[in-house]
């Protein structure tokens, strides 16, 4: 007989957490500290902005979780200070471990209460928990994505997201 095996909600999350992590740590190791500063636009982020976010966006996990708001009037967006690769990739293994850690602690119903994103009176959104966590995981897949286009327009090569990328094969 065939056994069937049943995920919860939290095991599927934390696979998908996982994943992207995988996929999230190659592209951040490409990013070459002395373009840090460096941007493709006047309207664009640097990749040193870009990075970071993509980097701490796993807590958001923890935020969503244990907060009700993110409330950008009273706390406004202070980005960690990154000057290194290495740190980099240390700054988003210490997300991965608070967003992962605070999935593991949850209890099923906190993820149907209500969590809102505004500046001030001005309210962005307003959404369940559990949809604030998939929309983390959708920002950092949005945001790697942009960063690809960073390191192909500075010429490095991509590392593959879900398959190999066009510079690990021969197309």
């Amino acid at each position: 007989m065939l056994e069937v095996q049943t995920s919860t909600l939290f095991d599927l999350l934390l696979k998908e957490m996982e994943q992207e992590a995988e996929t999230t740590r190659k592209m951040l190791s490409r990013v070459p500290a002395d373009k840090f500063d460096w941007q493709p636009h006047p309207k664009s982020g640097t990749i040193r902005w870009l990075a970071t976010h993509i980097a701490e966006l796993p807590t958001w996990v923890a935020m969503a979780l244990t907060t009700e708001e993110l409330d950008f009037a009273a706390n406004p967006y202070m980005p960690e200070v990154i000057n290194h690769t290495t740190h980099l990739l240390d700054y988003f293994e210490n997300s991965l471990a608070t967003g992962k850690a605070a999935l593991e602690q949850a209890k099923e119903e906190t993820f149907w209460e209500t969590w809102i994103l505004r500046n001030g009176e001005e309210i962005y959104g307003n959404y369940t928990k559990y949809e604030v966590i998939r929309m983390s995981y959708s920002q950092i897949v949005h945001h790697r994505a942009q960063l690809g286009v960073y390191l192909r327009l500075l010429n490095i090569p991509i590392p593959g997201s879900y398959g190999p990328s066009a510079d690990e094969t021969d197309f």
